[in-house]
Parts: C-alpha cells; structure tokens; sequence
C-alpha cells in the first residue's frame, strides 16, 4: 500500500507513554482530593484533548475540572518519572518513510508545548513535516485535525493514512474520509481496533513497515 501521507498519533503510537499517563492522572485526582480513576478507566480517555479527558473522567467534579487539569501536566512534566521509550524501530521506520518520499505528519491529543517537548526529547521532529495539537484543533475524533492537515500539505483524503492505537484514532480517520491502520501497542486490544474497520491491525513497526509498502525494511533492521 502506497501513501503519499502517513499521519501518526503520539501517545501509544510512536511513543509508549500509556503508563505514564496512567499514573499521572491517577495521581492529579488523588492531589484534587477526587476518587481515583483505575487503569483501564485512565485509559479509555487516552487520545482526547484534556479538558475533554477530565470532563469524561470526572464528571461529578466540574468545580475542580480546571485544577484537576492542571495538576495533570504539573505530575506529568515535573513529578511522575515513569520511563516513556519510543517503541521497537519507531526512527528507523519513520526516517525509511521519509527517505522513500512520503510525507509525515502527527495529530494527537497533546498539547502544542507537550508534543513540542516531546519530540525535541525524542529527536524525531525532524521527520515531520506538520501536527496538530488538542490546543489547535477541536478534540478528537472530531476531524478538524486531519482536515487541517490535508489542506496545509495539499493532499487529498484517499491519498492520505492514519496510523493510532484507540478506538477514538479511529474514529476520527473515519470522520475524515481517511484509511487507517491501528497498532496494538497502545490503548486498544486488536479486536477492539478492528471492530472500526481499519485497513489493518499491526502489532509492531515490522508489520507497519510492510503494510505501508516498506518491504525490505525488515532486512535492513534485522
């Protein structure tokens, strides 16, 4: 499969930063004094800007939305210290793309200074040749993020492939009239990615590579 543009989600996609976000929420809540949210409750709201995350995560808490936001990039920035590595072949993939003509691009429910910090910390910025930011866009899976994508690289929806780890990146590749293909390293579990109906389901860059047309990477990477 041939596209001349490959848009990735950030958190669970290319970097493994699930745990990470798990801990800082749960965290936030507990220093806001509201009942903490388990794992797989933390999880489920992974991909959607964070004033939206609280509202769904909290939503008998509307005074303390504001704080509990706050307090979230405050244990995330400063305070949690949970390793977030970028997953197996993340660069080499990226860079195999990029050399092979292939535009790249990042829609994700991070903030602008949080995908900016991150990407500066994972070296890779480089690679892309634009994002969108939760604080740029309407939440996810509204389209507005791909849309802006789109029409700042001009490039058409079919020509176009979105690349995420939750049923919510999904989703907004659907809203967008665009392909996708979900990674299992993430949030969701294959059969809950499949059940959105993406071009494929993959459980590693591997198997990215090849279904994005990469088929001597594995050679070069082994």
């Amino acid at each position: 499969m041939t596209r001349k543009l490959v848009i990735f989600d950030w958190d669970g996609t290319i970097m493994d930063s699930i745990d990470k976000i798990v801990n800082s929420l749960q965290l936030a809540a507990s220093s806001c004094g509201v009942d903490v949210p388990n794992a797989e409750q933390a999880k489920s709201i992974i991909g959607l800007s964070l004033d939206i995350a609280v509202q769904t995560l909290f939503p008998n808490h509307e005074s303390k939305w504001q704080a509990l936001s706050e307090a979230y990039k405050h244990q995330f920035k400063y305070l949690d210290s949970t390793p977030t590595p970028l997953f197996e072949n993340v660069e080499q993939v990226l860079a195999a793309l990029k050399k092979s003509g292939v535009m790249l691009a990042v829609a994700t429910g991070k903030s602008r200074a949080g995908l900016d910090r991150m990407m500066e910390q994972s070296g890779l910025g480089h690679l892309f040749s634009t994002s969108r930011t939760a604080d740029e866009a309407q939440s996810k899976p509204h389209p507005q993020m791909l849309h802006d994508i789109l029409a700042e690289l001009n490039i058409e929806a079919a020509d176009a492939v979105m690349v995420g780890d939750t049923i919510i990146d999904m989703e907004l590749a659907a809203n967008a009239n665009i392909a996708a293909i979900g990674v299992t390293m993430g949030v969701d579990k294959r059969e809950r990615l499949a059940s959105k109906h993406p071009i494929a389901v993959v459980d590693n860059y591997l198997e990215l590579a090849a279904v994005l047309g990469l088929e001597h990477i594995e050679t070069k990477l082994a």
